[in-house]
């Protein structure tokens, strides 16, 4: 079986500097010794390290295009594929990856470490090891784009780094995962994960001006119009509970309902990490529901974020942002949520 390999940068290859961790270890001499450990035919591995090497802090809409480039340009030569990155956002770049991917047709799998590969600690050799246990385990069962870390092999649109320091780094808050390590690996039923209506032919990612707001206690109406002003192309308004926000405030509601005016779409997810939205279920969200707010449903907030852009990207007005929201393009969102 053939299976692409490309390095994105992150911890899983960062060295010692004056000024701390930066990429620059031999990552492709390192696959090599760890493919000739596990008996694996090197001949079989392709491998692209993307240029710049990044830290995923750095990571932007522009780098996940350089990586679907990569991986549609190498797509006939494999049958499953890995992206090596860093933890930050790799939550965020598997997401945005599972939309413009749905016609790729072979399962993709991310993973990174919490440790550099030349740490004694390391988690490095565990990660890869698995992730490419899971991309050739998925041939036939998962065609999605996954996320595999510690000992799970998650969808990669329903995943949140949970910790900073942890080897099991990443959870999946509101979906079961697809598969756990073991003798044998556990598959579990629902590993239609990457089930949606799909997205024919992908316009390119670009970047897009898109607020993200957190709601806290005492947040006034003047203080939220001055974050959306001038007013952003889309808004993440991060409400509590199940899509909550101060009704109560003077004027706070009034400045979301501004802003849908003005054509802004405004997306309400929650702050916590299981949660589904369900704008009008309590009375502080009726407003905002009745002046056209959209709920993320049980999706991330990496999710969100990314499926914002994409949608942004494709060229989705306003009028159509709240019904292509709450489709599922990719198995990113419950079907109880739609």
């Amino acid at each position: 079986m053939r299976i692409h390999i490309t390095y994105t940068g992150g911890t899983i290859g960062m060295v010692e500097s004056p000024h701390g961790l930066v990429p620059g270890a031999d990552m492709r001499g390192w696959l090599r010794r760890l493919l000739d450990d596990a008996h694996m035919d090197p001949s079989l591995i392709s491998f692209t390290e993307l240029n710049p090497l990044i830290d995923s802090s750095n990571a932007t809409p522009d780098n996940w295009q350089t990586m679907i480039d990569d991986l549609r340009a190498h797509r006939d030569e494999a049958d499953a594929f890995v992206v090596l990155h860093g933890t930050d956002t790799m939550s965020y770049s598997s997401a945005a990856l599972s939309y413009a991917l749905t016609d790729f047709g072979k399962p993709v799998v991310f993973t990174g470490a919490q440790h550099p590969l030349g740490k004694i600690e390391s988690d490095a050799a565990a990660n890869v090891a698995g992730a490419l246990n899971a991309a050739m385990q998925s041939v036939g069962r998962f065609h999605g784009v996954g996320l595999f870390f510690g000992q799970h092999l998650f969808a990669g649109n329903r995943v949140s780094k949970s910790s900073s320091w942890a080897f099991e780094g990443f959870s999946s808050p509101s979906s079961e995962p697809l598969a756990r390590t073991g003798t044998p690996w556990h598959w579990y039923a629902g590993i239609a994960a990457a089930d949606g209506c799909g997205w024919r032919d992908p316009k390119p990612y670009a970047r897009h001006d898109v607020a993200v707001i957190d709601m806290a206690p005492g947040i006034t109406a003047a203080r939220l119009e001055a974050m959306l002003t001038p007013r952003p192309e889309a808004a993440i308004l991060r409400a509590y509970g199940v899509g909550d926000v101060p009704s109560d405030e003077p004027g706070l509601t009034d400045v979301i309902a501004d802003a849908l005016c003005d054509g802004v779409p405004v997306v309400i997810a929650s702050q916590c990490q299981q949660a589904e939205v369900l704008l009008g279920h309590y009375e502080v969200s009726d407003a905002i529901a009745r002046a056209g707010a959209i709920g993320s449903g049980d999706m991330t907030l990496e999710a969100t974020y990314a499926k914002v852009m994409f949608l942004l990207s494709q060229g989705v007005d306003a009028a159509d942002f709240g019904r292509w929201m709450s489709t599922s393009i990719a198995g990113e969102i419950s079907p109880r949520s739609l």
